[in-house]
């Protein structure tokens, strides 16, 4: 399984038009590339993602209105969770911080997640929301830090990175079948 992870780093206590932009952009990259889209630390009211869902397709023509974030949300896709404590769900496999900054201990490339992810292992790929990206304890709390430009250390616009990370890993991941003609 592979999530992409939107942490909100803007407000904790309010949503923000930002983060509805950014969500329903989220949405279509996610469905398009057999992603799992999962919210970390959005004050939303009601927890049930298909409730959630369905608010914010009312209310943005990004995505088809909406629709993608609801293709995602009854297919168990489209996941909330609370700011993490002491880790991250288990059952969305190993958490990767995205970085134009990794730590060279816990830097992996593009090319080596797409190996694993193929191999079946599962990965949370977190991007932050909001002027200072992620914060330290996420850095911290992951397992890897992943610079979508491998080694490039560009730094992306938030909207081109959540474009890009899914983009990238799925190519590589075909490309990968295709070399040892999987098709």
């Amino acid at each position: 399984m592979l999530t992409l992870s939107l942490y909100n780093s803007y407000d904790p206590k309010k949503i923000h038009e930002a983060h509805l932009r950014a969500i329903a952009r989220a949405a279509p990259i996610c469905y398009a590339f057999n992603f799992h889209l999962a919210l970390v630390g959005f004050p939303f009211e009601k927890k049930k993602p298909v409730d959630i869902a369905m608010e914010i397709s009312e209310n943005t023509t990004i995505g088809e209105s909406g629709k993608y974030l609801l293709e995602l949300a009854k297919s168990n896709k489209f996941h909330i969770l609370e700011f993490p404590k002491s880790g991250f769900p288990p059952q969305f496999g190993n958490v990767v911080a995205t970085t134009r900054k990794p730590d060279e201990n816990k830097e992996i490339s593009s090319y080596q997640l797409a190996q694993r992810a193929l191999r079946g292992e599962s990965f949370m790929l977190v991007v932050g929301l909001g002027r200072h990206g992620l914060p330290k304890e996420i850095f911290k709390l992951a397992r890897y830090h992943l610079d979508i430009t491998d080694g490039k250390r560009i730094s992306l616009e938030t909207c081109t990175a959540i474009g890009s990370i899914p983009t990238k890993i799925v190519t590589l991941m075909e490309a990968l079948k295709w070399r040892k003609g999987i098709y």
